[in-house]
């Protein structure tokens, strides 16, 4: 028997599992320390009540033998995903098909599986800084010397260059806005000419939107489709996990249209044939928890969390800002960028700020060479807390002056 020597080649320990290890060896030696966490992009508000009031109903019918459910169709019940195509998309102005959207149990799985529709010999287009599920889910693949890394800096405000002439052209564009771990957006005009290079040179843009509940400005995209042409070159994967506090839940869904042909074949087709063989779909109790988000109530609720994190993340922002350090982000997303003070690396900062005020962020050379020298902070922790972590990181940023 032989492993998968791909894997090898991947850093020892996924990024967020070092940052827990690192603040739980902290706090086991230092019991006292009131450590806060503005690291891992996980919620801490409660199911919004209409969430709830739709789980307990569907666990009351798989209680009963006339309701009860067993194993959920592949690309998800049709009740869901009508309330997608109508509220996500229709309401846009952007026309799709019932069985182009496919439920899952999550963006990141999506990220990581619908490489198994593409040849390995496929060029890949991905952006530093990066979520790393894109590098290291390529890289299990085996396409770790088929990566084009796409540098960004704050010069570009974190939006990658379109490959000129005479550039490698991928096969594979990877883009995420709202950015993680940025927390830039793109414009449509920006968008626009991606599509445009995609379409040209018939490459596929996986676009992750897991962000766009985030956004509040009307020219911001939420969604890669209404970018004219996009239907022709672009699959769109999105979550429920910040849009309505799903990260214990698990449940998204990705949008393969059928205008998608590439090698003569549909991808739509392709990828029902890969979920219908490796996934055996989300849970019914889940799915009825994801419609009830789908109304004018429940849009109501989970837009009260939303604004509770948008108002932390603002107050991060201004905080750090106010304190004489450059930020990026902190709106129409729940990250903050923060550059770092010199005479740190990503690290030795994360170390600091841990050690100093007991306050963790996420280093951004976890995301790529392009992201050292900043530090990654979230807005998803309570007010409170996120008050007294911004006043003790302005403290210490205000010590390094």
């Amino acid at each position: 028997m032989k492993i998968n020597k791909n894997f090898l080649d991947l850093e020892a320990s996924y990024l967020f599992s070092t940052v827990n290890k690192k603040t739980r060896d902290f706090i086991a030696a230092h019991p006292e320390a009131d450590v806060i966490k503005l690291s891992i992009g996980d919620v801490t508000k409660p199911l919004c009540p209409a969430v709830i009031e739709a789980m307990h109903k569907a666990v009351d019918e798989m209680a009963d033998e006339k309701t009860f459910r067993g194993y959920p169709p592949e690309q998800g019940y049709d009740f869901i995903r009508q309330k997608i195509l109508e509220w996500d998309y229709i309401k846009r102005g952007i026309n799709l098909k019932l069985d182009e959207i496919f439920l899952s149990d999550g963006a990141k799985s999506d990220c990581g599986n619908i490489g198994d529709i593409f040849a390995t010999d496929n060029t890949v287009a991905i952006c530093d800084p990066v979520y790393p599920v894109y590098i290291d889910t390529n890289i299990m693949n085996g396409r770790k010397d088929k990566i084009i890394i796409l540098p960004c800096s704050s010069e570009t405000n974190f939006l990658p260059a379109i490959p000129e002439s005479g550039d490698p052209v991928p096969d594979i564009i990877y883009l995420c806005f709202p950015n993680n771990p940025t927390g830039t957006v793109a414009p449509k005009s920006y968008l626009k000419k991606w599509v445009d290079y995609a379409n040209a040179h018939h490459s596929l843009i996986l676009f992750d939107s897991a962000y766009e509940a985030f956004v509040t400005e009307p020219d911001v995209p939420k969604s890669i489709y209404e970018i004219e042409g996009a239907k022709s070159c672009a699959i769109e994967l999105r979550s429920f996990s910040k849009t309505a506090g799903f990260t214990g839940l698990r449940c998204g869904y990705t949008v393969v249209p059928h205008e998608l042909v590439f090698d003569d074949t549909e991808l739509n087709a392709l990828w029902f044939r890969r979920q219908s063989t490796k996934f055996n779909g989300v849970s019914y109790i889940t799915q009825r928890a994801a419609e009830a988000i789908y109304s004018d109530e429940g849009q109501k609720q989970i837009q009260d969390n939303l604004n509770f994190y948008r108002e932390n993340a603002r107050l991060i922002y201004e905080g750090v800002t106010a304190a004489g350090f450059k930020a990026f982000g902190g709106k129409n997303s729940p990250y903050v960028w923060l550059q770092i003070p010199e005479g740190f690396t990503s690290w030795s900062f994360f170390d600091e700020l841990l050690e100093k005020c007991h306050v963790v962020g996420t280093p951004g050379s976890g995301f790529g060479k392009m992201g050292e020298g900043y530090l990654r902070l979230t807005g998803f922790g309570s007010r409170d807390r996120t008050k007294e972590a911004v006043e003790r990181i302005k403290n210490i940023l205000t010590d390094t002056l």
